[in-house]
Parts: structure tokens; sequence; C-alpha cells
């Protein structure tokens, strides 16, 4: 199996068609002030997506602009539409109403709090060599003797022959995310991380443990850091850059 995640960060280059339908749809169904914290969640969702593995990192501002954008067309589409009716003593319907669509699930006061926005993305351990990879989908569940509950995976970018059965509890968990130069920081000693591990004859992601961090000024290249891991795996320690560190949610 490949890697799933880009080694570095690649210049934003648009949305995807998924992520345009998931802000089109919260455009129309939201009925508080857009904020802030409501563009990071929006982006943070987006990045931690399977759909986005490979691709460049979403930011906040990007997903403010989106919407700014958007509010402004429809608002010049109002305006054109009720020019255009008025010598028919029309009301036109005005926009944006926020009001939530009928038979949808979305709270009417969610605000920021969308259910849309808190959906996971997961990552699931490969029995084969015990590296994680994205799920592309949970296939079946089952319970084994022991009551312990597995279920069968489809990983993204591999077909079925690569499913596999997986334990719930040891080796699915919500995915990691990769950083940005400034993030540095949020890292300590201790901490566990995936990192990408590159070899001969493969790239794939390993947990780790950071052992110790060497900070560094950063320049125009980004964060210039040395991190100092270990691989629980394999016990084997590497100096290695943010590039190739994706954090635990909890940490994020």
């Amino acid at each position: 199996m490949d890697r799933l995640r880009p080694r570095e960060r690649l210049v934003f280059s648009g949305f995807t068609n998924a992520e345009i339908e998931k802000m089109e749809k919260l455009l129309k169904e939201s009925e508080q002030p857009m904020s802030k914290e409501f563009f990071q969640k929006i982006a943070r969702s987006f990045n931690s997506s399977t759909g986005r593995a490979g691709k460049p990192i979403v930011k906040w501002t990007e997903v403010e602009t989106w919407f700014q954008s958007r509010q402004q067309d429809n608002l010049s589409k109002v305006a054109s539409s009720t020019n255009a009716s008025k010598d028919e003593s029309t009301v036109p319907e005005t926009y944006p109403s926020y009001k939530a669509q009928e038979g949808s699930q979305m709270p009417r006061d969610a605000g920021l709090k969308i259910p849309d926005l808190s959906e996971l993305e997961f990552e699931a351990r490969s029995s084969k060599d015990g590296a994680w990879y994205d799920v592309d989908m949970f296939l079946t569940h089952r319970f084994l003797s022991s009551g312990e509950a597995e279920v069968r995976v489809r990983f993204v970018g591999f077909g079925a022959e690569e499913d596999e059965w997986v334990s719930v509890k040891k080796a699915v968990r919500e995915r990691s995310v990769p950083l940005e130069h400034s993030e540095c920081h949020k890292l300590k000693v201790g901490d566990v991380v995936l990192c990408f591990q590159e070899r001969r004859d493969q790239a794939i992601y390993y947990d780790a443990h950071i052992i110790d961090i060497q900070r560094r000024m950063h320049d125009i290249r980004g964060c210039r850091c040395n991190f100092f891991i270990q691989y629980d795996h394999d016990q084997t320690e590497e100096k290695v850059r943010l590039r190739r560190l994706c954090c635990r949610p909890s940490h994020y």
C-alpha cells in the first residue's frame, strides 16, 4: 500500500465538488452570522476528510472568501430579479433567508454547532504491515467469541482485494491531521504522532513518539525545526521535519 497523505503542502488550488456542495448547503441552512470560528470549523472538516488526501490544505480565510463571494453573487441575482419583476407587481424571494430546508436534520439554532461539520473521517491500521491508512468505507461488522468488535474496512485508493477485518478498539481511530508550519509549537516531547516513514522499498505512515525537539527560527520555507522521533512498531529513531508528521486530533 502506498501512502495516502502528501509529504509536502502544496498551494491551494480550489475546492472539490463535495466541499462546494457542503458549503452550498450550509449557506442555505445556516441561521446565525458566520464568524471566524465558523469558517475555521469548515476548513478543519475539509482538511481531515479523505477527499482531500493528496491535495493542498484549505485555510479558513479561503472558506470565508468563498462564502463572501457566493453571498455577493446571490445578492446581485436577487437585485436583478427584483428589477425584472417590478412591472408584474410581484415580490421576489429575498436572499439570504437562512431558513432550514424541510426535512433537514440540521437544528434551526445550530449556528456554529452544525452536525455536518463534525462528521469524522477515519484511519485504520493494516494487519499486513502495521501501518495506518485512510478508511474509504466500513463494509460490515462482526463480534468475536471474546466479545470484541471488528469491522471490515476498505482503504482509500485500494480495491476489494485489500479489504481487511480490523479491531474497532485497537485499529480504528479518527484521521490524523497535518500541521501548518506555524503550528509546530503544538508538538511537545512525548506526543504521539503519525510519521511518514520513507524507505527504499516503502513509503507509509507509522505511529511514533517525539523524544526530542530542536527548535529553529522559521524562514521563507516555513518551519525549520527538527523533530526526533521513535517509531512504536520497531523502536527505531529518526530525525524528521514537520512536513512528515501528522498530529493526532486530540492534540490538534
